[in-house]
C-alpha cells in the first residue's frame, strides 16, 4: 500500500493518491477507499484497477486537516493502510481506522 501526498501552492488542497498492490488487493475485483473526505460512500472512492492488477485512486482534499479512512475489498472485506499516519479507534469494538493528516 502506498499513499503519497502533494500540497499545491494554488490552493489549500491536497492531491493524495492511494495505491493497493496486485498482492494486498488478494484476488478482490473492486476495491474501494472510503472515509470522512467522501462519507463513506463505496461508489465515490472506487479505485481503478490497473493492467499489473494494483489499484489506484486519487483526490483532491482541503489541506490543515485530519482524515480517517479505510479500504473495502468487494464490498465484504474492510482493511487499513500499513502506510497511514497512525490509527484510531473507529468506535465499532475493537476495529480501528488508518488515519490521513494533511
Amino acid at each position: 500500500m502506498s499513499i503519497k501526498k502533494q500540497a499545491l501552492k494554488s490552493k489549500p488542497v491536497s492531491k493524495v493518491s492511494f495505491k493497493i498492490s496486485k498482492s494486498q488487493a488478494e484476488g478482490a475485483a473492486a476495491v474501494s477507499v472510503v472515509g470522512e473526505f467522501n462519507n463513506w460512500d463505496q461508489a465515490s472512492g472506487t479505485m481503478s484497477r490497473l493492467k499489473d492488477g494494483s489499484f489506484s485512486f486519487s483526490a483532491e482534499l482541503p489541506s490543515g486537516r485530519e482524515y480517517q479512512f479505510r479500504y473495502v475489498a468487494d464490498g465484504t472485506r474492510w482493511f487499513n493502510d500499513e502506510e497511514a499516519d497512525g490509527l484510531v479507534p473507529s468506535g465499532m469494538g475493537s476495529e480501528q481506522n488508518s488515519l490521513l493528516s494533511l
